[in-house]
């Protein structure tokens, strides 16, 4: 925005003609017209900035062959071994529980669902893995 733009100078010329007409009695209310004029023109502005420079990433991006800076994608490998990890250190103390409340049938039921929580896990992985895939391929 150039600081002599014609046609702000025009809006201030008729702000202040017609502060000159109604008197001082709406000077407020003419200033803040002018005020917000100037506003939406700054905010027009800036926004046609930020889009200038966001397509100017987006073109470096695609030049570099680069994602864009974003958070980063969990590792899937670690969120499946993490789980696993951490399921494995719960199985104690849940081994522990079931088998002196219920003996040997309740340690079975406790590994029962220890084990059939990480095959829930791990096959919803499977399906989350390939969601993935298929996205990757429509963008590709």
């Amino acid at each position: 925005m150039d600081a002599r733009d014609p046609e702000l100078k025009k809006e201030l010329s008729a702000t202040l003609q017609a502060r000159k007409d109604l008197g001082a009695d709406y000077e407020s209310e003419l200033v803040d017209s002018f005020m917000d004029k100037v506003a939406a023109r700054v905010d027009s502005h800036v926004e046609q900035r930020v889009r200038r420079e966001l397509a100017q990433q987006q073109t470096s991006f695609a030049r570099a062959d680069r994602r864009p800076i974003g958070p980063p994608s969990p590792n899937p490998r670690f969120a499946r071994y993490g789980f696993a990890g951490v399921t494995l250190v719960l199985a104690i103390p849940l081994s522990a529980i079931g088998a002196v409340q219920a003996g040997a049938g309740g340690l079975f039921i406790t590994w029962a669902g220890i084990v059939g929580v990480n095959v829930a896990q791990s096959v919803t992985g499977l399906f989350t893995r390939d969601r993935q895939e298929t996205a990757k391929d429509d963008w590709s």
